[in-house]
């Protein structure tokens, strides 16, 4: 597994790896992921973070996490993973996705309808999340946008199989990536976070927002 820095020429590598894999780093300025965080605090406010737990065995994530959007993905022992149009905690609908993600949506992710979800996952210093497919929606054809804020995490990203070569790099602050085509349904984890890598969250920690798109347009 080799892990990249932030050296040039190492996002273009990491990009061609695997086709449909789009990088952008900075995408954010630092005044642009300052106006989202603000933005994000008033969506928590009204949606407020909850712990998803396992399917089945109730085992819960070591990510804290919310949504934005007409949808938002939850999950729990009984019902296992799914979207819903309601907080489970608060029963209210989920507020709207910001300008700014939707417009990341259309430059990076470059798909004609809009996302109808954002997960907002909130990373602490001890989180992780273990190599996984994002295939609990309809629509396969629309990319998976994410955008990162805070402290830099390690991500890692394999292929359509979980026994198959992975590479790692990292992600900052005001990175934004796109898994689309051949890459939409690869493996894909957070191995590790970096503490003290960013001063954004005035605690620590990572925040991740990914938009997805649920159910085919139309």
């Amino acid at each position: 597994m080799a892990v990249s820095g932030r050296k040039a020429g190492d996002d273009a590598a990491v990009s061609g790896a695997l086709a449909g894999l789009r990088l952008r780093p900075g995408y954010l300025s630092s005044e642009a992921q300052r106006d989202l965080l603000a933005r994000l605090r008033a969506a928590l406010a009204e949606a407020p973070l909850f712990t998803p737990v396992m399917p089945r065995t109730g085992k819960p994530f070591s990510v804290r996490m919310s949504n934005l959007g007409p949808l938002g993905w939850v999950s729990d022992a009984e019902g296992g993973y799914r979207y819903q149009a309601t907080h489970p905690v608060t029963g209210r609908p989920w507020p709207a996705i910001p300008d700014i993600l939707l417009q990341a949506w259309r430059e990076i992710g470059g798909y004609p309808a809009p996302p109808e979800a954002c997960l907002v996952n909130w990373y602490a210093s001890g989180a992780r999340m273990g190599l996984h497919q994002d295939r609990d929606e309809q629509d396969f054809d629309a990319p998976v946008v994410s955008l990162s804020l805070g402290d830099t995490a390690l991500f890692r990203i394999g292929g359509l199989r979980r026994s198959d070569p992975t590479r790692s790099f990292r992600l900052a602050s005001g990175d934004a990536m796109a898994l689309a085509g051949d890459s939409r349904l690869a493996f894909h984890g957070v191995d590790r976070i970096y503490p003290g890598s960013s001063a954004l969250l005035p605690q620590g920690g990572r925040i991740n927002l990914t938009l997805r798109r649920v159910s085919p347009p139309g």
